[in-house]
């Protein structure tokens, strides 16, 4: 009962596992029932099952990244507006519009260009002195309060996907590494195969051997036949 457990993709060895538990637990070899070896077994693949196929991150990338391009996106046209706003000393209320970016350039020109943990904070900031009682009315001589709510909506709505991204990568590190889980189940998987292997011979055993020995063929030709030109198994 030869195999190179650690050849085996990560859903082959899940499927042998399954099967030799399953088999295992059928009832029909009462030397196996209830072996401490057949429970260490179903600890070890209960294990693996949880993380063989998790991704490293959470996949909330995209989210993350579409959400800071919207507020960049709003934070820069509000900007923009106040800079060409300023250099029009006919237009009303242009000295308003000059208040107002001093307020921005105080916090920095270019906060869509920083980390995004470095333009949240800045962005904070800004979002705060603009709040301010006199800021506001500067907006509202200026008709800027829906561009600048605009601004703050967006502000809001990156730091949630932005925490969720971060909760939901937090809890995939908490988990056990899938690497580490693999080996306690090849390990598992290897004992097995050789109490099976060293009681053979022993009246009794003989069946559950074969049996076994046939689902371990079956999995060696299965990733024999992937490496040989099949579909490839899916990363993860």
């Amino acid at each position: 009962m030869k195999i190179a457990l650690t050849e085996l993709g990560t859903k082959d060895l899940a499927t042998l596992a399954q099967r030799i538990i399953s088999n295992a637990q059928s009832g029909k070899y009462p030397v196996i029932i209830s072996h401490p070896l057949v429970i260490d077994l179903e600890d070890s693949y209960a294990e693996y099952d949880k993380v063989y196929t998790k991704q490293i991150y959470s996949g909330k990338g995209k989210d993350v990244a579409t959400a800071d391009q919207e507020r960049d996106m709003a934070y820069s046209s509000l900007k923009a507006f106040l800079n060409g706003y300023r250099k029009l000393p006919s237009a009303t209320n242009y000295q308003t519009a000059e208040e107002l970016y001093q307020v921005f350039k105080t916090f920095g020109l270019n906060l869509d260009r920083l980390s995004y943990s470095s333009q949240t904070a800045q962005m904070k900031k800004l979002i705060e002195q603009l709040e301010t009682p006199e800021n506001q009315q500067k907006l509202s001589a200026l008709s800027l309060n829906t561009a600048f709510a605009e601004m703050k909506a967006k502000q809001d709505a990156f730091e949630i996907v932005f925490a969720e991204q971060a909760g939901a990568n937090a809890d995939l590190r908490q988990m056990a590494s899938a690497t580490a889980i693999r080996k306690s189940l090849e390990k598992t998987l290897k004992s097995y195969f050789n109490l099976l292997t060293a009681m053979k011979g022993v009246a009794g055993w003989e069946l559950i051997y074969n049996d076994t020995n046939e689902l371990v063929k079956a999995a060696k030709n299965s990733s024999l036949g992937k490496k040989e030109g099949s579909d490839p198994e899916p990363q993860k």
